[in-house]
Parts: C-alpha cells; structure tokens; sequence
C-alpha cells in the first residue's frame, strides 16, 4: 500500500490527522497535509482508507503497490 497526497487540492481540514495522525500532519505555514508514513504497514490500511474517505477535498490516495 502507498500514500500520496495532492497538496494543491488539500484545504487544510485535518480530517487525515483526526482519522490517523500517526500517517498524517499539517504544515505549520500552510496547514496542508503531511504525509508522515508513505508505505505504512498493512495493518494502518484501514485507517489510511478512512482518511482518504473522510477527506473533504478528495487530496489523498491510497493504492496497492502489487
């Protein structure tokens, strides 16, 4: 699994940190998203689908690496 994020589409909403701030933050400048886990362990998988879900602009993706 990988994460990436569009980061001119993000509108700094946090719902990624509040969904999983262990793979997630905000910029301080900004207050963009951070990805802080871009190959997390298949057992964050759930939780990095939720946040890409919840996201309200669309700015995350999650794919399969195979």
């Amino acid at each position: 699994m990988r994460i990436s994020a569009d980061r001119d589409r993000c509108i700094g909403a946090g719902m990624c940190v509040l969904t999983a701030a262990d793979l997630f933050d905000q910029d301080e400048e900004e207050g963009l998203v951070r990805v802080l886990e871009e190959a997390p362990a298949a057992d964050r998988e759930q939780d990095a689908h939720r946040a890409a879900r919840l996201c309200p602009s669309g700015a995350l993706a999650v794919t399969d690496d195979a």
